[in-house]
This record gives structure tokens, sequence and C-alpha cells, in this order.
């Protein structure tokens, strides 16, 4: 199992959180930087040093933009990026919020087309849900599904079109998983075609302030 890890916590309150993610650095897709629900107005010296010990350690570090649904300009997009690259040095971006309908399809291709013109090499997109197809190709890893714990035991059909895709190529984001539950979060990921995924305990409008304990070595 491969684990996208989001991590919206500031290195100096929980340092030893960010010390996991490096002991852990084999079994991570990336982890997703959030200075401030993108990367601030000003460089973050406590951000930098993590991102750049996660990437000396190999890690894929990921820039958080959010497109409000397709909402925000480009140019606010892309200048998100840029922020992300020049004081974090990050090695792509994680897009929150990204819409899924057909309508919007091709806005967001244009805009992932921006962002690989200007350094991003890995692009996620995280619509929460199973998109149109075409976002699929768009990106190269899609979250489709982020959830509590108690919704994501509950029906599950991946469409049809997935099948043309590898299971590597999706992820699903999990929270309020009880800790001794986070191995079976995993299992049923992989089970419901998503080679990717990170499920962890905390809950709220914040549930990604701690690694996952799949990434911490507690899961039993």
């Amino acid at each position: 199992m491969t684990l996208l890890v989001p991590l919206y916590v500031h290195p100096a309150v929980d340092p030893a959180a960010w010390q996991a993610l490096v002991a852990a650095a084999p079994q991570l897709y990336g982890v997703v930087l959030n200075v401030a629900d993108g990367p601030g107005a000003a460089p973050d010296p406590a951000f930098a040093a993590a991102s750049r010990t996660l990437r000396d350690a190999g890690v894929r570090v990921l820039g958080y933009v959010d497109t409000a649904y397709g909402e925000r300009p480009l140019d606010a997009v892309t200048d998100e990026l840029d922020r992300h690259r020049a004081w974090y040095g990050v090695d792509g971006c994680f897009l929150d919020q990204v819409a899924s309908g057909r309508r919007e399809l091709r806005d967001c291709r244009r805009m992932v087309r921006a962002l690989r013109g200007r350094g991003a090499d890995t692009v996620v997109l995280n619509p929460g849900v199973h998109p149109a197809p075409g976002y699929a190709r768009a990106a190269d890893l899609l979250v489709t599904f982020e959830g509590h714990w108690t919704t994501y035991l509950g029906s599950f059909a991946a469409p049809s079109w997935t099948a043309r895709h590898p299971p590597e190529h999706f992820c699903h984001l999990v929270y309020g998983v009880p800790p001794a539950l986070a191995r079976l979060a995993g299992r049923t990921a992989v089970q419901r075609g998503a080679g990717v995924h990170c499920a962890v305990p905390g809950a709220g409008p914040n549930p990604w302030t701690q690694p996952p304990p799949a990434a911490a070595g507690s899961t039993t």
C-alpha cells in the first residue's frame, strides 16, 4: 500500500509528525505541504526545512492549492504554485476542491497544462468523488474519495471507466478512522480499486494534523 499524506500542522508545533514521514519515506507516494491554505504570504523557514528534509529522503512534496471548484482564476492558481516552488522546492501540486463535471473539464485541463508548464512534475486532482472520466487523463493521481470513515463504510461502486486505469492512478483519503482499523482502511481502498490512500484518526474541520498510523509505525 502506498500513502499520500496531507499533513496540515506546523513543523514547529509537531516536529515528530514530520519526522515520522521521513522515516516512512519508502511507503509514501508523497506529502501534501499546506502552509496557510496554500503557500502563505511569505516564506516560512520551518516548512522550507521540512520540505527539504523530505525531499532529501526521496519523498515527493506537493504544494497545496485550492481551486474552489474551478472558480479561482488561473493566474491565482499558477501564482500559488510559483510560490510553492520558489519557497519550498515542491515537486508538484495537490489541487483541492477540483470540479468534477464534464462542463468544467476543459478549464481543468487548461489549468493542469499551465501548471506543468511552470514546473509541476506531479499533479494530483482532488474532486473527492468520481468525476467525469476525462479528469483521470489530466492527472497523475486522482482522489476519488475524501470523507469520514463512517461514510466510507457505506456502499461504494466505482464507475466502469476506472477499469481503464491502474489502481495506482486512484487515491482515497479517509479520516475519523480508529487507529486499530487503519490497516483495514488500507485494504478496503485496495479492494475498491485505489492503490494509494491515507487513513487518519483525526476529524473536524482539519483532520489532517497527524500522519497515518501506517506511516507512524503504530498500526497493528
